[in-house]
């Protein structure tokens, strides 16, 4: 792991001063960003019951959802200690537990460090190899290709896109032991609904973003119009690829339709976003990208469950 920057902090145990065991569990347990990581193992679940063949059991679905969850929480205690500093100049982030002084840094990066130790191991020793492997690859990816260059250049929102879809491929290659076409596919959908999702969020908090010297692209181009022509070419790209799981033999014509209604209204949603960059509507594309996924997997999943 690369070294951590240096920032100024507090003696041991001045930061937690004061907190009863219970705010402190609750602390550590924010540090895992489980709201945000509801849809990490919602793509997870989905992805490992498509692969599912008649040998896969419930338990091995478990392990494949705890090894899961504490790799994906473990790299989220780590990017918040990289990010303490900037996390603190921004409101929506400056109450999380290293900012607040609540945590040290200290324990949560032993916090991190250990979720994905047992993480990646929990899935290598009772799921497979390969999807240990997988796991590790993300965390890494997200932790350190990802978190740094978030204060160097716009172009982070794509490498983070790669760590935030690959829980897709952790879930496949946790079901069939094998990195083929159909994990590659749901990889794809994932990645390219990311941005527009992100780039709602970015034009959202763009003033602090700017604040925290986070180059997001609606920073260094302030007038919005990269920012709404991206959302809308990637938006425009998900349609067609979230049509592939019926040419892999994923689905039918019954989730085809579906899935095409679902981009039509996300990428209506983006051109009026770009076309207005109003705050309002990129609220309404940020809610209709957080609604999007859940029901692509209901889509796929029920689809599946009925042929």
């Amino acid at each position: 792991m690369s070294p951590l920057p240096s920032h100024a902090e507090l003696p041991v145990g001045a930061a937690v001063a004061g907190t009863g065991a219970s705010t402190r569990g609750a602390d550590f347990v924010s540090l895992t960003k489980p709201r945000l990581n509801f849809l990490v193992l919602l793509t997870t679940l989905a992805a490992y019951y498509l692969g599912s063949k008649d040998d896969s059991t419930l338990l091995q679905l478990l392990h494949t959802l705890v090894g899961t969850a504490l790799v994906a929480g473990g790299a989220s205690a780590l990017n918040q200690v990289w990010e303490r500093d900037t996390d603190r100049l921004m409101t929506r982030t400056r109450l999380r537990p290293l900012p607040d002084l609540r945590l040290t840094p200290r324990d949560a990066l032993v916090f991190g460090l250990t979720l994905s130790a047992i993480g990646v191991a929990e899935l290598g020793w009772f799921v497979n190899t390969l999807a240990s492997v997988v796991a590790l690859f993300t965390s890494a990816s997200y932790v350190l290709f990802y978190t740094p260059l978030k204060i160097r250049t716009w172009l982070s929102t794509i490498a983070g896109a790669l760590p935030g879809a690959l829980p897709a491929v952790i879930g496949w290659a946790a079901a069939t032991n094998t990195l083929s076409i159909e994990a590659w596919t749901l990889f794809a959908i994932v990645f390219l609904w990311q941005m527009p999702h992100f780039l709602a969020i970015a034009w959202m908090y763009r003033d602090e973003y700017a604040r925290a010297g986070i180059p997001l692209l609606p920073v260094i181009e302030p007038d919005g119009r990269s920012t709404g022509r991206q959302a809308v070419l990637y938006a425009a790209a998900l349609l067609p690829v979230s049509l592939l799981p019926t040419v892999v033999g994923l689905a039918t014509a019954w989730y085809l339709a579906g899935a095409f209604a679902l981009g039509v209204v996300l990428l209506v949603l983006s051109i009026k976003f770009a076309s207005t960059r109003s705050t309002a509507d990129a609220r309404r594309l940020f809610f209709g990208s957080i609604l999007y996924l859940p029901l692509l997997w209901l889509l796929l999943v029920g689809d599946h469950l009925a042929h």
